[in-house]
This record gives structure tokens, sequence and C-alpha cells, in this order.
């Protein structure tokens, strides 16, 4: 069987200066893959290529068997694939509650009162929150709001970038506790993360990237065991 999502010989470049040089991951049903390196490695360009930000110079994208390559962003999240963004990208100016009607816009379906049940139910602050601006949210309850908003497209792959950044620690558990709660319940996670601990102690698989090419790749548990690994990332 095909994975649910192939990347392939990926070449893309930002004017004349080239961030990835022919990678290629396979995501499959059911995981979290993490994308682990340091900052200007290309994991965030690899995620903004596969959700149709970026156009590649070479090489392509495949979803559920599919061909991707190039095709529109909003095509892309109505075909099953949501980005959620470094930075975290929420409507600032808008309600909790309008940033998650957004969130399911591309539906074809009516949103179900379960659907809004289990977002409170993942993270019930954002029901206390429904009717205030998503600007005056704490950071991490953007963060939250960013990924509930992704939920609302009903995913079968959700891209997270960055899901940590910016958060404090015991904040950083909530959100991963919740990444393996959505993954349990059957959504397929590619995560590019900084905290490579977080990471790999949370994915199945991971993939470790150096100044646009994957150098590694193994299952967490022998990647959280390399000494180059520990020595790079895990402060060992």
């Amino acid at each position: 069987m095909s994975p649910l999502l192939n990347v392939s010989d990926l070449e893309v470049s930002y004017g004349a200066i080239a961030a990835l040089h022919g990678i290629s991951l396979d995501v499959e049903k059911g995981e979290i893959v993490t994308l682990i390196g340091a900052n200007g490695a290309g994991k965030t360009t690899t995620l903004r290529t596969i959700s149709g930000l970026l156009k590649p110079k070479r090489g392509t994208v495949s979803y559920q068997d599919r061909n991707i390559t190039g095709v529109k962003p909003h095509t892309i999240t109505a075909m099953g694939v949501s980005h959620v963004p470094e930075g975290r990208g929420i409507f600032a100016n808008l309600t909790v509650s309008d940033n998650l009607e957004l969130g399911a816009y591309l539906r074809k379906d009516k949103v179900s009162p379960k659907e809004y049940e289990r977002i409170f139910t993942l993270f019930p602050v954002l029901k206390e929150r429904i009717k205030q601006n998503a600007g005056t949210l704490s950071g991490g309850e953007q963060q939250m709001l960013a990924i509930s908003r992704a939920l609302m497209s009903k995913p079968q792959v959700l891209l997270l970038d960055e899901p940590s950044l910016g958060l404090a620690p015991q904040m950083v558990q909530t959100i991963f506790g919740v990444i393996r709660e959505i993954n349990a319940e059957g959504t397929t996670i590619l995560l590019v993360e900084q905290n490579a601990h977080m990471a790999l102690t949370t994915a199945h698989r991971g993939y470790v990237m150096e100044t646009g090419r994957i150098v590694l790749q193994d299952t967490t548990k022998a990647l959280l065991a390399s000494d180059r690994v520990k020595k790079a990332y895990l402060g060992g």
C-alpha cells in the first residue's frame, strides 16, 4: 500500500537561494512523523510546499496517490490536508467562534454539535472564550485555537509547524498531550518542532534535516538513542 502522504525529490528555492535539495519522505496513515533540525534547515519550507503555499522547482507531493504538486492551498485543504502554520495565523480581530467557523468554510456538509463538543473536550478553555476576540487570548490559547480551527476542516493529515513556539513548559505539555489524542482518534500528523526531545518522544518516526537535506531517518526510538542526534539536538 502507498503511504498517505509522499514527498519525492523536492527542490524548492527562494529566488536564487536553494532551500530544499531533493528531499524525500513518507507519512503512513495513522502515524505521527516529525521533522527536526536547526533553524533554516528547511522544515517550514517542506510543510509550506506540501500545503501548496510554495511551488517546487522539481519533485512531487502526492496525497492518497494523487499528485498535488502546485495545487492551490484551498483545494489541498478541501482534500483533507490542513496546515497549522508557524506563528499560528489566527484572525486576531475575529472571535474564537468566528475562527472555528472559518476552519469549516470549505466543507460541503454542516458542522455537527458533536464536533464542537470534541474541540471543547480537547481544549475546554476555548468554550469559556468562545465570544472573545482571538487577539485577546494568551499565546497558548491562540495555539489551541489554531489547531482547533484546522480540525474543523476534518483533515486526514494535519501539518503542525512549531506548535510549542513561545509557550510555557506546562502549556507545551498540554498541547502535546492533545496532539497525541488527535492522533489516537485517527488523524495522521506531520510535525515540525524545535523542541527535538518533545518531538521524538511524541512521534513514531522522524527525519533529521540539515541545510535543506534529510541526513537521517529512523524510528524515534532509534533517533533518541543516536549519538549524532543526542549531540546536535538533545544536549547530550
